[in-house]
């Protein structure tokens, strides 16, 4: 296979409206292939067809000697393997040396969670800062009331319009991985922040900016959030609440967490979560030991 000019760039449009991956991990795979191509010296005129399962192997060895985390070499690993798959079918590739290559597993641990006492907590700074009528601040709460009630991405918090909320069924339309739609139900709490978000927030950030913009959520100028100002809410909220200052992405952890503490089976938690695989949603049974107990002695006839 010649890495002619172009390769890598028709392996990321494949990824893109092939496979239907998000940009996030295009990029992410691509540049995956780009190390690999510079750990074995090769460029635009070099040839691949001398790849062997051993460089490979030598290549992700050299990686894990350089302190990347298993979750990173898992990814290399299948990076590699959707690469070459690739070539092998679209016949740039004789052979397809990844067939048998084995990656680390990423690791089962999670990132810290909220337990149920500090998310309250959490929510109800954020409740407060939003009573001093600073639109910001009504952002910030409706922000992360949503995000805790339904364990939505950022980047699928980012990309929500005014549109696909609604306050009536308390839903919210999420884009996600691969192109996929999902409906996300919502609480109570939630919809009362986003009432006062829409209606006084985000009308004054519009007006005062003199723009008009199908986002749910904006900025004090007028555009569309983006996921920098959701992490800044969050450490700024967590910061003011004595909560550890966690990141966006942990209220996703919290939300899956609690709702499998509170009952919830494993499918559900998984269709609102956006999850692919039961496997990642199986990530989340962290939850009370004394709980499962509890299930098996009612349950089980030999309890």
């Amino acid at each position: 296979m010649t890495q002619g000019p172009g390769l890598i760039e028709r392996y990321a449009e494949y990824l893109r409206h092939g496979v239907g991956a998000a940009e996030n991990t295009v990029r992410a795979y691509v540049s995956d292939v780009e190390s690999l191509a510079a750990y074995l010296g090769l460029d635009d005129d070099s040839t691949w067809t001398d790849v062997a399962l051993a460089d490979l192997r030598a290549w992700l060895a050299s990686e894990a000697g350089d302190g990347k985390s298993r979750a990173t070499l898992a990814r290399r690993g299948a990076a590699i393997r959707t690469f070459f798959a690739w070539a092998h079918r679209s016949g740039e590739c004789e052979h397809n040396p990844a067939l048998r290559l084995a990656s680390a597993r990423p690791s089962r641990t999670l990132p810290a969670v909220l337990g149920v006492d500090q998310a309250r907590e959490l929510m109800d700074i954020a409740q407060v800062r939003a009573d001093s009528g600073d639109p910001i601040d009504l952002r910030d709460w409706a922000m992360l009331e949503l995000l805790y009630a339904t364990g939505i991405r950022v980047g699928e918090l980012t990309g929500v319009d005014l549109a696909d909320i609604d306050l009536v069924e308390r839903t919210v339309r999420v884009l996600g991985k691969g192109a996929k739609e999902r409906v996300v139900p919502f609480g109570l709490p939630a919809a009362r922040a986003l009432d006062r978000w829409i209606e006084y927030g985000r009308e004054t950030c519009l007006r005062g900016a003199g723009a008009t913009h199908q986002a749910l959520f904006v900025g004090r100028r007028g555009g569309r959030v983006n996921q920098r100002q959701v992490r800044e809410a969050v450490h700024t909220v967590a910061n003011a609440a004595g909560v550890p200052s966690i990141a966006p992405h942990a209220l996703r952890h919290t939300a899956a967490t609690h709702l499998l503490q509170g009952g919830s089976d494993l499918r559900s938690v998984q269709e609102v979560l956006g999850h692919a695989s039961l496997t990642t949603t199986q990530r989340y049974t962290h939850v009370s030991a004394d709980r499962l107990r509890s299930a098996y002695a009612l349950a089980h006839p030999r309890a």
